[in-house]
């Protein structure tokens, strides 16, 4: 695993956490990410993700479909230059979470995946993370609420998104897309509501 990939994408954002260090978010570039995201969501702790059995070129395929997308973004977040998430964001009108709840204007969907710890957990890491996550999304004058939707069987991310403000919603069967370009297989999911930003 390379501490940095080949990719000249410039950062959209760059936030300093306190007790956690500088986080920037760079657009995820498949040909150059691809090795790195693979190595991660094929790890057995990545399990909800749902891609174990992808191959390498499956997941640049995926990532490639995303950045064609003007709905759908990926980003890797690095924090003072290490990789250590990948952080994902759609227009929930756009996406298959859309036919589970009652879409709003404004409301943005995200995914979050960490990296394996290099030496274990480290305490408040995660946090430190998602603050400034959301403060990228709610910071592009548009999102007005952020919904997440982490696999039903997922206790740890829903428990997070709890500690975070998140408000829980129904549990829903997002279903399955079938598509050319993209295969995704039906999944329970847990829907979590945040509606204003969080402190930073």
């Amino acid at each position: 695993m390379t501490s940095s990939s080949a990719s000249a994408r410039q950062p959209v954002h760059s936030q300093r956490i306190e007790g956690v260090g500088t986080v920037t978010l760079t657009p995820v570039d498949p040909a150059a990410d691809a090795a790195l995201i693979h190595s991660w969501v094929t790890e057995e702790r990545a399990r909800f993700w749902g891609m174990g059995e992808a191959s390498r070129e499956l997941v640049q395929e995926i990532y490639e479909d995303v950045d064609r997308r003007t709905t759908h973004h990926a980003f890797l977040a690095r924090r003072d230059g290490e990789p250590v998430a990948l952080f994902q964001t759609y227009d929930c009108a756009e996406d298959r979470v859309g036919e589970c709840y009652e879409v709003r204007p404004g409301d943005t969907g995200v995914h979050m995946l960490l990296a394996p710890p290099p030496s274990g957990t480290e305490r408040g890491f995660s946090a430190g993370l998602i603050r400034a996550f959301l403060s990228y999304v709610f910071s592009d004058g548009t999102t007005r609420r952020v919904i997440a939707e982490p696999d039903a069987r997922n206790e740890k991310a829903v428990a997070r998104l709890v500690r975070t403000g998140f408000v829980l919603g129904p549990e829903v069967e997002l279903p399955e897309i079938d598509l050319p370009e993209v295969y995704l297989p039906a999944k329970q999911a847990r829907l979590a509501f945040l509606s204003a930003p969080i402190s930073t």
